[in-house]
């Protein structure tokens, strides 16, 4: 477990004495915590840090988090929250200063913000959100699930969960068809980035809204920021990447209503793009699959199937040019050591032969020519 500004420890003792392995974080270097350690001959792991230099690489990752009355001391309290998930791998209880004036946690969140010394004369009393801000800003952090627990005189308390409930092996299925970054369409991303997972999927549901969706990475649960209907049965949801994942390749899942995960797909994480050598073993028209050729009157797709690239090359890193022009990639495949790109070349391309070559950062194929037909 970690107490986070533990201060004279109460709650690490008490969660020491019951058995738990504990460490302590305060940004004050309390000398009556040190003396009640001394007493008790305990283990508790105590170090002075502030709340922002809390990382999984910091401190590791812990089944329970206290995060109680730390929130309204400071001036960032969102981005605490969020390092508060990435250190969490249960669940984390998080209590704060709350606006008495309303404590409705289905009302619009919002927050005052103390910009010198207008909350009691304390110059490190930053905000105070309402219940409903308090809720809605530990959603977003990065928590599945949070659930209001009690209302204090001053304050309220919350239940932040990293994963969904028990799936309910009768509920509804999904098929997560594609999966890849909101901004940029490829596989990886970056944890020091706010970024985003964009996830397609289908399912016979119908009326979807967003408490209906769970989507899931590596086990972690994230609440979607938007869920929307394409066509038929094809939908899409967007949600932030968890925080606290450590690097390497992460498997998401979906699903609906309280159902079974879905099948997976796989997103690279903090994996950096290996030096490689492209080399094109194919090019077909992406029609009529005829080799070496692309008939325009058919379409404007290019299928190259290209050997030396890492696995996670994707449609972000990788280039087709012809005739120098750049393509528009539509399609990588995923996982396999001879990937297939489909790529569209420009409106404006001559017909005649053609150069095509791939390219992953500075290196580049060797060309292959293709006939294109108008």
């Amino acid at each position: 477990m970690l107490d986070i500004g533990a201060w004279d420890g109460w709650f690490s003792f008490e969660m020491e004495r019951r058995g738990a392995e504990v460490m302590a974080i305060d940004c004050f270097d309390n000398p009556r915590f040190r003396e009640i350690h001394a007493i008790y001959k305990s283990r508790v792991d105590y170090r002075q840090m502030d709340v922002y230099e809390i990382t999984p690489q910091s401190v590791g990752r812990f089944d329970y988090v206290l995060f109680l009355g730390v929130l309204y001391h400071l001036k960032h309290p969102l981005l605490a929250l969020e390092r508060v998930c990435a250190v969490t791998k249960e669940m984390a209880i998080v209590d704060s200063f709350v606006l008495r004036e309303n404590f409705d946690q289905n009302a619009t969140p919002m927050m005052e913000f103390y910009e010198n010394d207008e909350m009691e004369g304390q110059t490190d009393n930053w905000c105070a959100p309402n219940l409903a801000c308090l809720m809605a800003m530990s959603r977003t952090a990065g928590f599945a699930r949070v659930e209001f627990r009690k209302i204090f005189p001053y304050s309220a308390a919350l239940s932040c969960y990293r994963q969904w409930e028990p799936a309910n092996p009768t509920g509804p299925a999904v098929d997560l068809k594609s999966v890849v970054h909101n901004g940029n369409n490829g596989i990886n991303f970056d944890t020091w980035r706010d970024d985003y997972v964009t996830a397609g999927f289908a399912t016979a549901e119908t009326d979807l809204k967003r408490v209906d969706v769970q989507p899931s990475v590596s086990g972690y649960g994230v609440r979607p920021l938007s869920v929307n209907h394409l066509n038929g049965n094809l939908w899409q949801a967007n949600f932030k990447l968890p925080p606290g994942l450590p690097a390497g390749w992460h498997e998401v899942k979906m699903a609906v209503r309280g159902g079974l995960m879905s099948n997976s797909h796989r997103i690279a994480v903090d994996i950096p793009l290996a030096e490689a050598s492209p080399a094109i073993e194919s090019a077909l028209d992406g029609t009529t699959w005829a080799k070496n050729s692309l008939d325009l009157s058919k379409g404007s797709v290019i299928s190259v199937w290209s050997a030396g690239l890492p696995e996670n090359a994707d449609r972000h890193n990788i280039q087709v040019l012809v005739n120098g022009a750049p393509c528009v990639v539509d399609y990588v495949a995923e996982g396999t050591s001879s990937k297939q790109i489909n790529a569209r070349v420009p409106d404006d391309i001559a017909a005649g032969s053609a150069q095509v070559i791939v390219k992953l950062g500075t290196r580049s194929s060797a060309p292959v020519t293709v006939e294109i037909q108008a």
